[in-house]
């Protein structure tokens, strides 16, 4: 069960909060807890062991804090935070990483003339474990720094780690950051009412521009990348470009929306990322609290920039090679975790006074470099990202095999030119400052209507896809 789905929007969702507002305040929560369980038990049904993990994960977490809580020795806060670090790692590395480990170990054993393999254990990535699993370190890495005390109800805690809005995608919400509410929350009409329009604004980013588009970067990857011509090599990664970013800031207002409707304050997550003048600046509008998790508990541990430019440049690749292992088990993510690491490097050495100096500079500078990363992380097969560049940039072809052009660009151009046009008008922040202006408008109320039950439509067709971060 999926944001963008009618049996949430219809079934789930108008049941959950009917009881949700009718009931004492002081059995929201527990009522906030059993709903997210259903929610992800749903999801995971036909694998009901990840339902376990679920529930494991929130007493063993539980449990931990309350025990680095209340020690007052360190070498035992410390060991115990050790353990619940290790616990949590654990499950994530055996069903994300493990089968990648094993494949790459029977490689170096194959090129060896070692005949011996060790099998490889493939299982189905459980939804939601990269995000829960970050909430539950940062967790026990705060009460063990005394930022927050420990969580003394098992309700309240369940219910932070499971909140079914930020539970499957995020985002990554820090204990600290919604401790207060977690305990006592107002629910407004005007918050219930602010958190229906920015849903229905997820909702249209997911299902109008997210899905149409990202039918361009299918239809490129049916087609063959050897058979495509230049110009449709460039506007395929500029398809993507755009789906990822309104699939994945759709379902982050989708997720803020529903909080609020609830009485949360969620963190946003996307601040019009394209609109930046360099990668360090994309990487600040890009999935925030990603970028937050990993400062706050990795590169700011590891010694930040405090320890000289060499030990910073360390602790910068160390960041980014996470970040890029983070989203996949494959070499792809590596590759395009050290590239940005690369890049970002450059623009710390210098680069980045000069775009920041010249605005027109940078904006040419990430229109060229944007797609070019996402290329990296949107095709997993190396040997394929390298077919790909040489159709980018065909001087560069043996042979001269590649055509430059052909009318495969004008066909499919003409096919999604209102969907890219309208994806180029939406990652600006120009309808965003029309909207905030005319809010409560009876024309912006009548807008968000007509998007909500164009969606239905879509949805009530078929045209609905599941959210790309699903995978990370």
């Amino acid at each position: 069960m999926v944001f963008s789905s009618l049996e949430f929007i219809f079934q789930f969702l108008p049941v959950f909060l009917m009881i949700y507002y009718l009931i004492p305040g002081g059995w929201k929560n527990l009522w906030l807890l059993a709903g997210s369980l259903g929610f992800y038990f749903y999801g995971v049904r036909n694998t009901p062991f990840y339902f376990v993990l679920l529930i494991l994960s929130i007493l063993v977490n539980y449990r931990i804090g309350v025990l680095i809580g209340r020690r007052r020795v360190g070498r035992l806060r410390k060991r115990w935070l050790v353990c619940g670090v290790l616990y949590n790692l654990f499950w994530l590395i055996l069903f994300k990483y493990a089968s990648f480990f094993v494949q790459n170990v029977n490689l170096l054993l194959k090129m060896a003339g070692v005949s011996q393999n060790f099998p490889v254990f493939t299982p189905v990535l459980p939804v939601g474990i990269s995000f829960y699993t970050f909430q539950a370190i940062s967790y026990l890495v705060d009460v063990y720094r005394k930022s927050v005390p420990c969580e003394g109800s098992l309700v309240g805690f369940g219910m932070y780690i499971s909140m079914f809005p930020q539970l499957i995608a995020g985002p990554i919400v820090t204990y600290s950051s919604i401790r207060a509410q977690i305990g006592r929350r107002r629910i407004t009409f005007r918050q219930i009412e602010d958190g229906l329009r920015e849903f229905t604004i997820g909702l249209g980013f997911k299902v109008l521009l997210a899905n149409r588009i990202g039918g361009l970067w299918s239809q490129v990857q049916a087609i063959g990348y050897e058979s495509i011509s230049t110009p449709l090599a460039w506007l395929g990664l500029a398809a993507f470009s755009l789906q990822i970013y309104f699939d994945f800031c759709g379902y982050s207002l989708m997720a803020k929306g529903l909080g609020a409707m609830m009485g949360f304050k969620l963190p946003d997550n996307f601040n019009h990322p394209y609109m930046s003048r360099s990668m360090t600046e994309f990487w600040r509008r890009w999935h925030m609290t990603l970028g937050s998790w990993f400062r706050d508990y990795v590169y700011i541990p590891l010694g930040g920039n405090r320890r000289g430019r060499l030990l910073t440049f360390r602790n910068l690749m160390a960041v980014w090679f996470l970040t890029g292992f983070w989203h996949g088990a494959s070499w792809n993510f590596i590759l395009w975790g050290l590239l940005l690491f690369l890049i970002m490097s450059a623009e710390r050495l210098g680069l980045l006074a000069v775009l920041e100096r010249w605005s027109f500079l940078g904006h040419l500078y990430m229109l060229f470099v944007i797609p070019l990363t996402w290329l990296v992380f949107a095709v997993t097969d190396i040997g394929q990202i390298a077919l790909y560049l040489q159709r980018l940039f065909p001087v560069f072809a043996r042979q001269k095999q590649f055509v430059y052009f052909s009318g495969d660009y004008l066909k499919y151009g003409k096919l999604y030119a209102i969907s890219l046009a309208a994806g180029l008008i939406f990652m600006t922040d120009i309808p965003g400052r029309i909207y905030r202006r005319h809010r409560y408008s009876l024309i912006t109320a009548i807008g968000l209507l007509a998007v909500f039950w164009l969606c239905v439509y879509c949805m009530r067709l078929g045209l609905d896809d599941p959210f790309l971060y699903f995978r990370f």
